[in-house]
């Protein structure tokens, strides 16, 4: 009798076959807005086709030599030294983290008046996996948007009004660099942030999570599971009966909400009663205010097995900052649209895909300060998945290099348009208080 444990692909490609029905119908809905004038649009997008060898070189640097979450040196010098090389004077190690960086231009710079932009770029790797994230697309994409308007500056100092500041961001993978780097001033100032995912489809909107995680450790009293098991309090038995409640808790969960565990420590030998457990806990909700929900739903999890067994509860949250789900302003994102189909793509509206398949971004804790958009654009075949060695070697192919180029393109283009359309400016500004305008982060789940 054969056996395989390979799960079924049915339910995958059930939405394969569901998003290529909506594509053959979506509408997309075009920029009521008139953006930067064409001529100048044309010129920028001029520049960024003059980075390209700039820009392959940065996907394959940093594809060749990934680095984890803080770890990002390397890269992060590269980046620098590729802005130096276009006579940027970038500022490594900002806004609290040895791998941030920080550079800016503008014709109000000094004086900090006029519109401000934010660009992003990740540039932080997988363990194991390596770019199995593609941020060293991001990277560059980031990069060759600045660098695209930079040089558009310098043979034309009057281009644009304001300022556009590019940051580095590290440590997105597992943790929150954009957090810090937010509690240390680094969007202070700004009225607008983008930056582009690569992925498998172009997407101009997507769900993106909120997440938050948790540590729970249960103390019980250890003893002779043979001779006198009675007196003992068993910490395993009260993480096994918080695991099993989890799973119990999804019948109830709103449909994209996500919660997800391992049982980290269990005791050491059959023979002694656990003394000590350690839950390892994911939370995932769409909103943040079902994930502040899902939060609470936890907590009494926790106490309840901790009640049922005799033993006591540590509940710690947040070991990093949570990240909050990502807020996505529609015209900004329209202006995305626009500069995506000069380059002969077409990003699908939210709900081609189906939101069930979403993870998190700390891009989403930017989106709750100032307005911005985290759209996607694709490197991939459909159905290779982010975080896999799969994806890692799409990320260096033609694919890689050109979705760099288009979304260096794109974010450039964006930008220009905030920049030059005060009728944009406003309607951002609008969306964004209509939205609840900016939160305090990091006191949301006090």
């Amino acid at each position: 009798m054969s056996f395989s444990n390979a799960p079924s692909t049915t339910y995958l490609q059930k939405l394969e076959a569901e998003t290529a029905r909506k594509m053959q119908t979506y509408e997309s809905v075009p920029s009521r807005f008139a953006g930067a004038p064409a001529p100048l649009a044309t010129a920028v997008e001029a520049e960024v086709n003059a980075l390209a060898a700039d820009l392959h070189d940065i996907v394959h640097t940093l594809h060749a030599d990934p680095e984890t979450a803080f770890a990002e040196h390397r890269s992060a010098a590269f980046l620098v030294q590729v802005l130096a090389s276009h006579g940027i004077d970038a500022q490594l190690g900002v806004h609290g983290l040895d791998t941030a960086i920080r550079a800016e231009i503008g014709s109000d710079a000094r004086s900090q008046s006029g519109p401000a932009i934010g660009i992003l770029s990740e540039y932080d790797a997988l363990p194991d996996v390596g770019h199995g994230c593609g941020h060293n697309v991001i990277a560059a994409t980031g990069l060759g948007a600045f660098l695209a308007l930079a040089n558009t500056l310098k043979h034309n100092p009057d281009a644009f009004d304001g300022r556009v500041v590019f940051l580095g961001t590290p440590a997105e993978e597992g943790s929150s660099g954009k957090e810090v780097m937010a509690r240390n001033g680094a969007f202070d100032g700004l009225d607008a942030a983008i930056m582009v995912h690569p992925y498998g489809y172009d997407l101009a909107d997507q769900v993106w999570l909120g997440r938050r995680v948790l540590t729970v450790t249960f103390r019980g009293v250890a003893a002779h599971a043979s001779a006198q098991p009675f007196m003992g309090r068993n910490a395993l038995d009260a993480a096994t009966l918080a695991y099993q409640a989890i799973g119990l808790l999804r019948q109830q969960l709103p449909p994209v909400d996500r919660v997800h565990a391992v049982i980290a420590e269990g005791g050491t030998r059959p023979s002694i009663i656990p003394e000590r457990a350690v839950l390892k806990i994911y939370a995932r909700s769409k909103f943040a205010e079902t994930l502040k929900d899902l939060s609470a739903r936890l907590n009494d999890i926790a106490d309840g097995a901790a009640l049922m067994t005799g033993t006591s509860v540590e509940i710690d949250w947040d070991e990093h900052a949570p990240s909050l789900p990502v807020r996505t302003n529609n015209a900004l994102t329209g202006r995305w649209v626009a500069a995506q189909q000069r380059r002969g793509r077409s990003p699908l509206p939210l709900g081609v895909v189906s939101e069930t398949i979403a993870a998190s971004t700390d891009f989403g804790n930017v989106s709750h300060r100032i307005p911005g958009i985290h759209p996607l654009i694709k490197i991939a075949a459909s159905d290779v998945a982010l975080h896999t060695h799969e994806f890692a070697a799409a990320a260096a192919t033609d694919a890689a290099e050109l979705g760099a180029l288009d979304g260096a393109s794109g974010l450039a283009l964006t930008a220009l348009d905030f920049l030059c359309d005060a009728e944009l400016r406003r309607s951002v500004a609008d969306e964004f208080a209509a939205q609840g305008g900016p939160v305090d982060v990091p006191h949301f789940f006090d």
